[in-house]
């Protein structure tokens, strides 16, 4: 089966765009460490590419929190943004080994999906995150590498909690519906 970007794909990354803006004002902060937060959009991110792909996942993460940055903040936080994009990504890459759209999103797509999107966001967060802060904005190394430890940390409760939970329950409805077949 072909990797295919077609209609469904470019609604998918417009609602998922949009679902994921509209998710940016739902935080609760981290008190002890500045500008970090447990957010559920994560949640959405890691759904949306595990159902929909890569493209889709890069696209969902890099405009929806281009987007939500510039609506709630006034400004965008491109360290931020680019990070986002990759955990989409990186998670979209393996979206088939989930068989989400199957139905078949059992015990171990659960984990593999868990396993993939821990590495996605140690890679987001602890590695490409901190040094793009420092890189564009010059922010002190020590501030960066623990902002982005305890994002790192809250996503992958975040997307462990209810992106597996969107994605079982997305399974379970998705496969049903798509089992109607035409009748000749």
């Amino acid at each position: 089966m072909k990797n295919r970007f077609g209609i469904r794909e470019v609604v998918a990354a417009g609602i998922g765009t949009a679902l994921f803006v509209a998710l940016t004002e739902i935080q609760i902060p981290l008190g002890f460490v500045p500008n970090t937060a447990l957010q559920p959009r994560v949640a959405l991110l890691g759904f949306m590419a595990a159902v929909f792909g890569p493209v889709v996942g890069g696209i969902v993460g890099f405009i929806g929190h281009a987007l939500g940055d510039a609506l709630f903040y006034g400004g965008v936080w491109w360290s931020w943004v680019i990070p986002e994009a990759v955990v989409g990504i990186v998670i979209g890459i393996f979206a088939k080994k989930f068989a989400i759209k199957e139905g078949d999103f059992n015990k171990k797509a659960i984990i593999t999906f868990n396993v993939v999107q821990v590495i996605a966001h140690a890679a987001a967060w602890i590695v490409v995150a901190p040094v793009l802060d420092i890189l564009i904005y010059a922010e002190p190394a020590d501030k960066v590498f623990v902002q982005g430890f305890f994002a790192f940390l809250g996503n992958i409760i975040i997307t462990g909690i209810l992106g597996s939970l969107l994605c079982y329950g997305y399974s379970m409805i998705g496969a049903r519906s798509n089992s109607l077949k035409k009748e000749d």
